[in-house]
């Protein structure tokens, strides 16, 4: 089998929002590359499957072993509110529970507070009650239940979301409910205990809900792509990517673990390749077509267990990604008498105005117009028909049509760029000011399809001075997906005080989760290296909101790691007597395998050096003309400005940057002197005034986030907390 798999082709799939990135591992270890649009008029059948199937066809004596992908459809689902109609049960009483929430105030200088609408559309009281020590308070009636469930069934209800109180603990109720609801038909029974077992009603019925209300879509987009992928020669096996960072088999992936699916991708491949560039700490800077992610990763990747999509509150297992809706595609605007930049996308259909479908201007178009982004760069799978080049004279037109009398569409540009950069600076110091680092300190991992053209201006705005190109960088979540573990979290609530006998009780805790989690990894029919098993306490200050995760292991060990990630992430040390107050709230394992995949650097190097102008004409202050030089043939550093094109990505180096190439094919671009401000383009003569305005507004906000974020981590109150 492991032979199989090593001598057939591989296809690793990011399918995003606006593109679909598409990796082949070719039989020789060779890669091939191919950026796809994600929506096409003419093509029924998924475009990466599509791509397969036309590679293959040159090539009939082999086959395909593996096709690994992630995808957006859940989140799109979820963004767009396009989930299937839901029904929540819940006790009597809590039947406006996820109304009222948290009463968190995201915005907190809103003054009209709007609140995302629910996803389900009826509530269901049941008549039930347990204790918390599992007592039965009010007994259940299974008949009465039935005839309420069938009501729903009839009124057109396609899902059921099952969360009762206390039971997380005690689930005898929402069994027998779940069973109810699967013999009456119901296209969707998502159980709280079986989604999210642990206490906290609130983030246990809102995470259920949101899996009732994405696994219908879910579920039939993975059969339609099973289908597809299963007429593939060779009939390859089918993962996905998961937002914990790991691979699962298509029958095991869940919607809930689906939401960051692409995102993840990006981060595991740039942890991976990072250490083999031998460059430990790194931030992560990924801008697409429709948003950018940005992350820390400082020897481990970031856990969380909590984030907020779409106004939804999620409970599940996933890498900590902080997203905002700054892209390639983002809408330049006007609101207020402010010039702003995103959150609106142009999406893949119709695009950017340079895109020829009669689009909106958008940053792309601000980076073709200042001559960053140059037209010949792109591939020509634009205009209505797909085959035409972007056209920077539709880009120069969509801007102009923005400009104010006697503005030109440079200046506004210009202007444009520059709120754009600080967006995405304020994003990457607010990952780093979380976790009480300094961003100064890391290494920028710039990725994606646009990230090169802004990767120097943000890194000066957030005071980094090292930038890493991978020459996968445009596809590198993509790349992640093809080289990510395959992996399976198994989690349960412990409740212990962590003292010699809750250690003995989690331990064996752990000993069960360790079982089922090698159990569900030996279903997957992998190729595959050694399993490693971790196990893991989440630990906390009794019934405290700030969890701290510590390797599993004697009583002394624990409390040490507990002692100094807390001064690290609180900045204040614990005194040795609280230590004694310390729980044991969950106790979780990872198991994870690696896949047998050739290192990146022997395989990325195949690429044909593009034809490229000598030179080209760039805004920097003014129009300068700069040098143009394909990555390829970088043999000795590169002062900026230049514009160092690659085959599926470009990197505008900056006034002040040097870049040069490594034998392993990384750009590696460091900043030749101190800058005290961001180096982004400056306006042209005649700018207008308003983006200031945006940008002011923008820095002060992100002040006041900085400060809230240093308070909640620092502060001993409660309150204030």
């Amino acid at each position: 089998m492991l032979r199989r798999m090593a001598s057939g082709w591989q296809f690793w799939i990011d399918r995003g929002g606006t593109f679909t990135d598409v990796i082949a591992r070719l039989p020789d270890g060779r890669l091939r590359v191919e950026k796809l649009l994600s929506q096409s008029a003419d093509q029924d059948e998924d475009p990466a499957v599509a791509t397969a199937r036309a590679w293959l066809a040159a090539n009939p004596a082999d086959e395909i072993t593996a096709f690994k992908i992630g995808t957006t459809v859940t989140t799109n689902a979820l963004l767009q509110r396009r989930g299937a109609r839901v029904a929540l049960l819940t006790t009597r009483g809590f039947g406006d529970g996820l109304i009222i929430g948290g009463q968190h105030r995201p915005d907190i200088f809103a003054l009209n507070i709007r609140r995302a609408p629910p996803l389900y559309e009826r509530v269901l009281e049941i008549d039930e009650r347990l204790s918390v020590d599992g007592q039965v308070l009010t007994a259940l009636d299974p008949q009465a239940v039935g005839r309420q469930l069938r009501e729903l069934r009839n009124a057109g209800i396609d899902s059921v979301a099952i969360a009762l109180l206390h039971g997380w603990r005690h689930t005898r109720h929402e069994t027998v409910i779940a069973q109810l609801a699967r013999d009456t038909g119901f296209a969707e029974v998502s159980v709280a205990h079986e989604i999210w077992p642990q206490p906290r009603w609130l983030p246990r019925a809102t995470s259920t809900v949101t899996n009732a209300y994405l696994a219908p879509q879910l579920d039939r987009y993975v059969r339609k792509l099973a289908h597809e992928v299963a007429s593939l020669p060779g009939r390859p096996q089918l993962h996905f990517m998961q937002s914990s960072g790991g691979l699962v088999a298509a029958a095991d992936f869940r919607a809930l673990a689906s939401l960051l699916s692409g995102p993840a991708g990006g981060l595991t491949g740039m942890a991976r390749l990072g250490e083999l560039a031998g460059a430990p700490r790194l931030i992560g800077f990924d801008m697409g077509g429709t948003s950018t992610d940005v992350s820390l990763y400082d020897g481990e990747l970031p856990r969380a267990w909590q984030r907020e999509v779409a106004g939804t509150t999620v409970a599940f297992p996933q890498l900590d990604i902080h997203t905002i809706a700054a892209g390639g595609g983002s809408v330049v605007s006007w609101r207020d008498g402010r010039l702003c930049v995103g959150p609106e996308s142009a999406g893949a259909n119709p695009g950017p105005a340079a895109y020829g479908r009669g689009g909106p201007a958008t940053l792309t178009d601000v980076q073709l117009v200042l001559g960053r982004l140059q037209a010949e760069f792109l591939p020509r799978k634009f205009g209505v028909d797909g085959r035409q080049p972007a056209s920077q004279v539709a880009a120069a037109a969509a801007l102009a049509a923005l400009c104010r009398s006697g503005e030109s569409p440079q200046a506004l540009a210009s202007a444009a760029l520059q709120i754009g950069v600080e967006s995405m600076a304020n994003a990457i110091r607010h990952v780093s000011t979380a976790r009480g680092r300094d961003a100064a300190d890391f290494t920028l991992f710039a990725f994606g399809g646009a990230a090169g053209q802004h990767a120097c201006a943000v890194a000066t705005s957030c005071g980094i001075r090292q930038i890493l190109l991978h020459p996968l960088a445009s596809v590198l979540s993509a790349c992640g997906i093809g080289i990510a573990d395959w992996l399976v979290v198994e989690r349960e609530a412990c409740g212990q005080a962590c003292d010699a006998a809750g250690v003995a009780a989690a331990g064996r805790q752990l000993q069960a989760l360790r079982q089922r989690a090698l159990q569900k990894l030996q279903r997957q029919n992998l190729d595959r290296g050694e399993s490693l098993l971790q196990a893991i306490a989440e630990l906390r200050f009794g019934y405290s909101e700030t969890q701290v995760d510590v390797s599993f292991g004697t009583l002394p060990a624990m409390h040490a790691e507990f002692g100094e990630r807390w001064q690290q992430l609180f900045g204040y040390s614990v005194d040795a007597g609280l230590l004694t107050q310390l729980h044991i709230d969950s106790v979780r394992v990872e198991a994870r395998c690696r896949p047998l995949v050739p290192p990146m650097r022997e395989a990325a190097s195949d690429a044909a050096v593009p034809q490229l102008p000598a030179h080209a004409q760039v805004w920097i202050n003014s129009w300068t003309t700069v040098p143009v030089v394909a990555a390829q043939q970088l043999t000795a550093p590169q002062a900026g400005p230049a514009l160092i094109v690659d085959q599926h990505t470009s990197l505008v180096l900056e006034p002040g940057w040097t870049v040069e190439r490594r034998l392993d094919g990384i750009l590696l671009a460091t900043q030749a002197r101190t800058a005290s401000s961001a180096q982004s383009p400056q306006q042209a003569p005649g700018a207008i005034g308003a983006d200031r305005l945006e940008l002011f507004n923008n820095l002060f906000m992100h002040v006041a986030t900085e400060m809230g974020t240093v308070l909640q981590r620092t502060a001993q109150s409660v309150n204030i907390k």
